[in-house]
């Protein structure tokens, strides 16, 4: 089951690291237009499945809490995970993009990238 919830931003963790020319264009947009979309989280481990660029622009603009659509990760076919092409990984599993935001380490960035189901896509945030 999935929900929408407004959340302290410190609750959120990472697990893949900022490309810096995204985080500028995603916090001029998000200055501009506010959220329009929540950020994807795991329920249970709080791990940022997407969102990573809109949760550190909103940190960046001292946020204290933002919209989060929580999902359960491992067991939702809706949310999946892939690895982007010629990155040095054939492969990564849900239980290893968890594990990396748990233990405070990122995966270099352009290697995980999240599919999600357009029911997840859609937000009542405008």
């Amino acid at each position: 089951m999935e929900g929408l919830d407004i959340l302290d931003i410190g609750s959120l963790r990472g697990h893949e690291e900022v490309i810096p020319e995204n985080l500028e264009k995603r916090t001029a947009k998000l200055l501009e237009r506010g959220f329009y979309k929540p950020i994807i989280v795991d329920r249970g481990s709080m791990v940022i499945l997407d969102g990573h660029h809109k949760w550190t622009a909103a940190k960046s603009l001292g946020l204290a809490r933002v919209p989060v659509l929580l999902v359960d990760y491992l067991a939702d076919g809706g949310v999946g995970v892939d690895v982007w092409p010629d990155c040095g990984k054939d492969s990564i599993t849900k239980h290893e993009v968890l594990e990396m935001g748990v233990s405070g380490n990122v995966f270099p960035r352009r290697q995980v990238g999240t599919r999600s189901h357009s029911r997840f896509r859609q937000s009542a945030f405008h």
